[in-house]
């Protein structure tokens, strides 16, 4: 999508507000929403309208829901995420609050928006059917979000007052699935399958179904998220991107592996990604959010073995030898070659600005998210074009997959969707899967998620849906294992973390008590 008609979209209400005001400076314009009388009149301001709502999607903040989990952590004790991490949060949260308000704000955008696009006079049915459709997929993402954090949660379609909004009351989380279900499929139906060139980002109809297998995923409504997702496979339109290592690069993206992201531009509307991952030594970025020893020890040898098992050849000392490459094309790893050209040494002993203790900037596990730091964006870090991936083809046959394992319909679809994740690239070689009771595939299909979408925003939901998060989170941190002064091997554990999740509460958020001090009929979750 071109991101620079948000900007019009913005000039053009402005535009409109003064012109009404030179008219008659004694006649108030609403400043919070499209002034019906002065919008709303062409097929222009439609998908003005429509390219706005792309602004309320995540971007950088879905890697921070990886950091409340096992896979990742918050690097600076003072993040308020910190808190979430330790445990010791409660509804006042402004992470809790400020998730809950980003979506709401998507949501009523979304609801404004299909409440006023048919006064339009136009004769282009396709046209409006289609921005109907990626509006109602806009909004339906905010509610998945919101079910995967909260459970109930109001269900608001319209826009309403202030007066009704403080009578708003939760909705069970089982009609959010199925309305979340009957939104994407309806817009499944109004959008195209694909787009030409000037329109390269918009939601699609694969986006629908895609987003709609996830949802079915998350509810535990396994037969359905296979049937979806396996019309995402059978459309022919999608497929694996050929290099796992370029797949967050400028050059791959649009690529037929993404089915929904959001889109940036550099100088006109840009991400602070690098600055907000890259080591500290890349002109000082912050390292915020940091890969754990939990995920790197997950990647298999190349023979496909676990690094516990005897016989996988690993050996400690050399720890990211013969090891799955998409380790080495997600983590900045010790001795890997930094966007700046410096060598990535994090080791406490190498005297670096990297290195572990140097400053509390620093990552505190000696690992860097590698995923979106491109070597391009160094000169201008906050500068950053790169598009973030929302969703894409991996996941859906990951979920196919893990639908079929559920319902005990174990077939070759399911393994090749699988082996198609581990050896479908020409970078990514692991050993084929082949058939295995229930439980060796679920536990196969469960890894495979955690580390090919790592850092993309699904593991928190996936260990709340899998109920493993209180044996997986709880503990210490742990980092790099690097040669001490004396040459004896030494782990890092994070000074002063011990992530806690209490599985009487922790399995969902509170809600926000800001809003519940507005509206006393939202129920607090249990344990809060």
């Amino acid at each position: 999508m071109n991101t620079l008609k948000y900007i019009t979209l913005s000039l053009a209400i402005s535009s409109g507000l003064l012109i009404s005001c030179d008219n008659d400076l004694l006649e108030t314009v609403p400043n919070d929403r499209l002034n019906v009388d002065m919008f709303w009149k062409t097929e222009q301001d439609a998908k003005l309208a429509v390219n706005g709502l792309y602004t309320d999607l995540d971007s950088t903040n879905i890697i921070t829901w990886d950091a409340l989990t096992d896979i990742a952590h918050t690097n600076q004790n003072f993040d308020v995420q910190a808190y979430v991490e330790l445990g010791t949060y409660d509804g006042t949260s402004s992470k809790i609050y400020g998730e809950w308000k980003r979506a709401y704000r998507g949501i009523r955008a979304t609801s404004y928006f299909l409440e006023n696009v048919d006064k339009i006079p136009s004769t282009n049915t396709a046209l409006i059917n289609q921005l109907k459709g990626e509006a109602k997929v806009l909004r339906a993402y905010q509610y998945i979000k919101l079910a995967g954090f909260y459970g109930d949660v109001p269900l608001v379609t319209s826009s309403i007052t202030i007066d009704e909004g403080r009578a708003l009351v939760k909705t069970p989380v089982a009609e959010i699935w199925d309305f979340i279900d009957t939104e994407l499929n309806e817009a499944a139906s109004l959008l195209p399958a694909t787009y030409t060139a000037a329109d390269k980002g918009r939601v699609t109809q694969g986006t629908a179904l895609g987003l709609a297998a996830r949802a079915s995923l998350y509810a535990g409504r396994y037969q359905k998220a296979a049937e979806t997702a396996d019309k995402v496979i059978k459309s022919g339109i999608y497929g694996l991107y050929e290099s796992y290592e370029k797949l967050f690069s400028y050059a791959a993206e649009n690529n037929k592996e993404v089915l929904f992201d959001r889109q940036f531009i550099k100088d006109n509307y840009p991400i602070n990604v690098f600055p907000l991952l890259a080591p500290y030594s890349q002109k000082n970025s912050q390292s915020s959010y940091v890969p754990t020893k939990a995920l790197v020890d997950m990647y298999e040898t190349l023979d496909g073995k676990l690094i516990t098992d005897a016989a996988s050849g690993y050996n400690p000392a050399t720890p990211y030898v013969n090891r799955d490459s998409r380790l080495k094309y997600s983590v900045f790893l010790q001795g890997d070659i930094l966007p700046s050209g410096i060598t990535f040494q994090p080791q406490p002993t190498s005297g670096t600005a990297d290195a572990i203790g140097s400053t509390y900037i620093a990552s505190t596990t000696g690992f860097n998210i590698k995923k979106y730091i491109i070597a391009e964006d160094y000169a201008n870090p906050a500068n950053s074009g790169i598009n973030i991936i929302l969703l894409r083809y991996a996941e859906i046959l990951l979920t196919y997959a893990e639908a079929k394992i559920e319902l005990g319909q174990v077939d070759a679809s399911v393994l090749a969707a699988i082996n198609l994740v581990r050896n479908g690239r020409s970078d990514v070689k692991q050993p084929s899967v082949t058939s295995m009771s229930q439980a060796e595939l679920r536990t196969i299909v469960r890894r495979e998620r955690t580390v090919e979408l790592a850092f993309e925003g699904q593991h928190l939901f996936d260990i709340r849906r899998w109920k493993t998060a209180e044996k997986v989170i709880p503990g210490p941190v742990y980092g790099i294992t690097y040669k001490d002064a004396s040459g004896a091997l030494k782990t890092v554990e994070v000074i002063a973390v011990n992530k806690t999740f209490d599985v009487s509460r922790h399995y969902l958020w509170p809600v926000p008590q800001k809003e519940r001090d507005l509206n006393p009929s939202l129920t607090q979750n249990p344990g809060w």
